[in-house]
């Protein structure tokens, strides 16, 4: 079933550790040691990361900081979702594994979601999800979030936690 005659769909994956190899896209910056890349930042991803600390500071625990390697990895995989037409967690174990390599993750969660046209909708509805809060909620250090459109303008989102 095609995505866009979908309702919004949230998913999520929690495991310990992370790895994915990066394709090479035109609008995306390459780090000094080419290892990965990372792509320009989104306001509506500004966003999500300051209502995801707004809420992590209301309930009490730190916030999170933002890292190009997470976002480099969100981003992979939700080009992937967008080119499949299906929001999942595949490869995930991918992505923790880089994470593990390349930015000393001793933990790693990911959150994704489809069809939100708004970063305060995205957010609501992973607080409003158990799962997903847990993930929010979780003891973590850094995170990065990659938010992209499909060709019929329905956005995608991938939202990974680490633990430094």
């Amino acid at each position: 079933m095609k995505p866009s005659t979908l309702l919004p769909v949230l998913a999520l994956f929690v495991i310990f550790l992370s790895s994915c190899s990066t394709d090479s896209i035109d609008d995306k910056a390459q780090n000094v040691n080419n290892d990965y890349v990372v792509p320009e930042t989104k306001v509506i991803e500004v966003e999500i990361l300051e209502l995801i600390n707004d809420y992590r500071l209301s309930a009490g625990l730190n916030p999170l900081t933002d890292l190009g390697v997470i976002k480099s990895q969100a981003f992979d995989h939700t080009d992937y979702m967008i080119q499949n037409s299906n929001i999942s967690h595949d490869n995930f174990t991918n992505r923790r594994n880089f994470l593990t390599a390349n930015a000393g993750a001793r933990k790693v969660s990911e959150n994704v979601a489809y069809g939100y046209s708004t970063a305060s909708s995205v957010v609501a509805a992973w607080i409003a999800s158990d799962s997903h809060r847990d993930a929010i909620e979780g003891d973590y250090t850094h995170f990065d979030i990659s938010a992209e459109q499909d060709a019929d303008g329905y956005w995608y989102f991938t939202n990974i936690f680490i633990k430094k």
